[in-house]
């Protein structure tokens, strides 16, 4: 093997290495955290058994408290993987990191001063050093969107209209689960799939979303639309040659929507004027 083969294997060990490590963080979160409930738990217990009820509650509250910090940490986490995992994306709503790292400290500062009984001065440093290091050791949260640099489309519009779209598909799949119908049913969930295709497509490529912004909304909109009107009526009452037409609709918007997501990888222009004008005048006959 020679050194470039020795170069590429190294590469993809390390790929592979990060890949694992990303996945442990993932999973982990907050784990030492946990770890460190343990003790706690055990007192607590031995409180409880002893007869010592008000330091039970006391300890209890303690326990709560630590608990939700290690909540907090380990969705801020997840929540920071996604971020980093995502060519583009919101900044968390909510620094929840920082949120469990506060909470970790106020925890660890009652610990000390209303349960142990330590001076104030003394608890309030342990609790700001414990603050200190959850900071240190999970780091700050993403706090700027995650925005391409384009010159014809504005960034915050581009991932509204992103996620927007995701929220109308994760409709369209909650609607589809309560349609019996098989046929149907696989034919809206593969018309799903289709969308969320392009969607991956031009977040990998923004400059294409003004290309394919009005067919997407035209394609989602239809699909949604089939799933309204299946629903609207009892499903043994759908007749039969509305169950064809609906059957032929699907159908149809699929291929169209898959000629156009080859283009769009293709890097070819939509036929928007054509295809965009077609599927309206079948959703109008449906």
């Amino acid at each position: 093997m020679g050194y470039l083969g020795e170069l590429v294997m190294l590469d993809a060990l390390r790929q592979r290495l990060l890949k694992l490590r990303r996945a442990w963080r993932r999973r982990s979160g907050a784990l030492l955290l946990g770890f460190l409930l343990v003790p706690l738990f055990a007192s607590l217990s031995a409180s409880l058994f002893t007869g010592h009820y008000r330091l039970f509650l006391l300890k209890l509250a303690a326990f709560a408290i630590w608990s939700a910090a290690a909540m907090l940490i380990s969705k801020g986490i997840r929540e920071e993987m996604d971020y980093e995992d995502a060519l583009l994306a919101r900044a968390p709503v909510w620094p929840l990191k920082g949120l469990g790292a506060l909470v970790l400290g106020s925890g660890v500062f009652y610990l000390g001063w209303v349960v142990a009984g330590e001076p104030l001065w003394r608890s309030l440093f342990v609790g700001a050093l414990a603050t200190l290091g959850a900071m240190l050791n999970y780091g700050l949260d993403p706090r700027q969107d995650k925005l391409p640099d384009l010159e014809d489309v504005d960034p915050h519009h581009f991932l509204k209209s992103l996620e927007q779209a995701r929220a109308s598909l994760a409709v369209i799949r909650g609607r589809n689960g309560r349609i019996h119908d098989s046929l149907l049913h696989n034919r809206i969930n593969r018309a799903a799939r289709r969308a969320e295709e392009i969607l991956d497509v031009l977040a990998q490529n923004p400059r294409k979303f003004r290309e394919a912004r009005k067919f997407l909304v035209v394609y989602i909109d239809g699909v949604s639309r089939v799933t309204d009107g299946y629903l609207a009526v009892e499903e043994e009452w759908v007749d039969p040659a509305m169950r064809d037409r609906l059957y032929r609709l699907m159908a149809d918007v699929d291929q169209r929507f898959y000629q156009e997501l080859d283009r769009l990888r293709a890097g070819d222009r939509f036929d928007l004027d054509v295809q965009i004008e077609a599927l309206k005048q079948q959703l109008k006959e449906r």
